[in-house]
């Protein structure tokens, strides 16, 4: 029998007392690849954005001799490997007085926790990745995000390549039980913790229903080795009650998720009475239970949250490690000749052009007061946290 609980800080100061551990689940670092092709699509989506994109994409073809090339295009987080770890960790000790573990999944990319196995302080750190799936039929297909946490150290890499391959495979070329025998495989692993981010959002904007109706034929395809479903830090209210009744329906567990691209904590961790990683798989696979807690951050706006983490994005972090200071250093474009390079390394000055930096300023201004404040106001969300409040665990 499943037992998940979800609480929330700010309704219940003391929900950490009697448990042994935090646990912070899937947030990235300045390891994982992010693309920007969503520019591309928003630009189709809304007609308003079009003048204005094809304006800037001429332009940069006149002053720089690159087309933008969205698909290829990527940004890195802000935070460092050791950093994210940090303030990950930092959160979980200072505002509740206990332990904390964390487990970073980059996006297809294990080289944020090897790196950080050779840091003392972080040498216990599962080997773990946000494996991208693709999933549906050649007419429309889409993709699913699956937490794949604590790979075996010794066969880390070797799984990563494995997972990497299924992702690069064109649907005509991939055989329908490969992805059964994968998760079969993984699910044997008794250390190992296969989580499905996310699962309501259509990332890859294939319609609502469409969507959904994926997501069910792959829980019932592959739902035995689904260990529990994601409430997501970085999604609203209304998605995560609508994650907590489809995990009912699959009799399965819901598990925090903070999602963290930028420099605010994760808004939801674990509550554990495991003292390490591997005892808290134990306690989720085996004894089925989890305990979800929502940090404060999440009673914020969502839409100013998102325009946070968007703004975390684009800042520049002057005390950050070389390379990872300014946004321009954290975003890459391929140059002339096709390579990939950061774009601090294809402006004309090493500067971006006037146009790119008023844009950069003009959204760097909503983060400010009077207008960070008014917007809050705006976008606050108070009458849909109080209808979903409480019942994410009904």
């Amino acid at each position: 029998m499943s037992q998940s609980t979800v609480s929330y800080l700010w309704r219940e100061p003391a929900a950490a007392q009697g448990f042994a551990t935090g646990v912070s689940l899937h947030s990235h670092t300045s390891q994982s690849v992010e693309t920007l092709d969503f520019i591309a699509e928003l630009s189709t989506e809304w007609g308003i954005l079009q003048p204005i994109m094809r304006f800037m994409e001429a332009k940069c073809q006149r002053t720089s001799g690159i087309t933008p090339d969205y698909a290829r295009a990527y940004w890195t987080p802000p935070l460092t490997p050791r950093l994210a770890f940090e303030l990950e960790r930092d959160q979980i000790q200072n505002t509740l007085q206990i332990p904390g573990l964390v487990s970073l999944s980059d996006h297809d990319d294990i080289q944020a926790p090897l790196l950080l196995r050779s840091v003392d302080s972080a040498r216990h750190i599962p080997v773990s990745v946000e494996w991208t799936v693709p999933f549906g039929n050649r007419a429309k297909p889409t993709s699913f995000h699956l937490g794949i946490h604590n790979l075996p150290s010794a066969r880390g890499v070797d799984w990563m390549n494995r997972l990497r391959a299924f992702t690069a495979l064109p649907v005509a070329e991939r055989p329908a039980k490969m992805l059964g025998e994968i998760l079969a495989e993984l699910d044997a692993e008794p250390g190992v913790l296969i989580l499905f981010n996310h699962p309501l959002w259509d990332l890859y904007r294939i319609g609502a229903n469409a969507h959904e109706v994926y997501v069910n034929e792959f829980l019932a395809l592959h739902g035995q080795f689904i260990h529990a479903l994601e409430l997501n830090g970085l999604r609203n209210w209304t998605e995560n009650k609508a994650v907590s009744e489809l995990a009912a329906k699959w009799n399965q567990l819901v598990i925090s998720g903070g999602d963290r691209h930028g420099v605010e904590p994760n808004a939801n961790i674990n509550l554990t009475h495991a003292a390490s990683f591997t005892e808290f798989v134990h306690e989720v696979r085996r004894q089925r239970i989890s305990n979800v807690l929502f940090m404060p951050q999440y009673a914020q706006p969502w839409k100013h949250r998102i325009l946070q983490s968007t703004l975390d994005a684009i800042r520049d972090y002057p005390h950050f490690p070389e390379g990872s200071r300014r946004w321009d250093e954290r975003a890459f474009h391929p140059d002339k000749d096709g390579v990939l390079q950061p774009l601090s390394a294809i402006w004309n000055d090493g500067h971006p052009p006037v146009y790119i930096e008023a844009i950069i300023r003009m959204v760097r201004l909503m983060g400010y007061a009077p207008l960070s404040g008014g917007l809050r106001m705006a976008w606050d969300d108070a009458a849909e946290m109080r209808a979903v409040l409480g019942r994410l665990d009904a």
